[in-house]
């Protein structure tokens, strides 16, 4: 469903950047990031948190790993290494990063559980995981029928290809029992609609094809959405981001 071969591709990647990109921004900044650390960045997407991350730590180096490195640019930073992998099939030696970040790709992988636990091991002592995930808000909530008829084709297309949009409720909890501590988090209200604001045009866009083939949306029903964009008065919250974090003890002794 979001293969990098479809042209739109790059649009959806962008939006999802400008939206949620200050929030993570900010989060990092709060741990605060040293520059010699090494950081691993799970499903770096179009790039824009690992050259963030490669700026900030210049006598270090940021692994940004995707399963399709096409919208990665290795050039950004020379302490940049793109690695084009599947992470559910990497092991990297464990007690390695300073700092790993993942956004939007737990969500869909079928052992995400597990994954978690994986990428914790990684952490060298003293290091922090994030992940961020979308938290879907009910379909059925919000107050315009036609958006409730898109997101309700959204969610369950998404479902259909093993996506799991409310997992990301599990965050804090699975940090804390893979032994993790200072686990905290914070959440990102998504914005459909408000114009200039709205961050959801390219990923309706961009899922066009699949919420047609669901048969739970028309395409006189895409075309209403594109003429609501236009008016001032639609502005809609269809999801949220959750962002958890936790650290590795420094002793690793008191890891169980």
């Amino acid at each position: 469903m979001l293969s990098n071969d479809a042209p739109r591709e790059r649009d959806r990647l962008e939006s999802i950047q400008g939206s949620v990109d200050t929030f993570t921004t900010g989060i990092l900044d709060r741990l605060g990031i040293q520059p010699t650390w090494n950081c691993l960045e799970l499903g770096a997407g179009a790039g824009s948190i690992a050259y963030w991350l490669a700026a900030r730590c210049p006598d270090g180096r940021v692994v940004a790993v995707d399963l399709d490195t096409r919208h990665l640019d290795a050039d950004r930073a020379t302490n940049l290494e793109i690695q084009e992998a599947d992470i559910t099939h990497e092991d990297y030696t464990p007690g390695t990063f300073d700092l790993i970040h993942a956004r939007y790709l737990f969500c869909h992988l079928p052992n995400r559980d597990d994954m978690l636990t994986q990428a914790a091991s990684w952490l060298s002592p003293g290091g922090w995981l994030i992940i961020e995930e979308p938290y879907d808000l009910p379909a059925d909530h919000s107050p315009f029928p036609l958006i409730q008829r898109i997101l309700s084709a959204y969610q369950h297309t998404y479902r259909e290809h093993g996506a799991d949009m409310s997992w990301a409720r599990s965050l804090p909890s699975l940090l804390a029992r893979n032994a993790l501590n200072e686990v905290s988090y914070s959440g990102n209200l998504g914005c459909m609609g408000g114009l200039e604001k709205d961050r959801w045009a390219p990923l309706i866009d961009r899922a066009a094809p699949a919420l047609l083939a669901s048969g739970l949306v028309t395409d006189t029903d895409l075309t209403e959405f594109a003429s609501l964009l236009k008016d001032p008065g639609f502005i809609d919250i269809p999801q949220m981001t959750i962002s958890a974090w936790g650290r590795r003890p420094a002793d690793a002794r008191s890891r169980r």
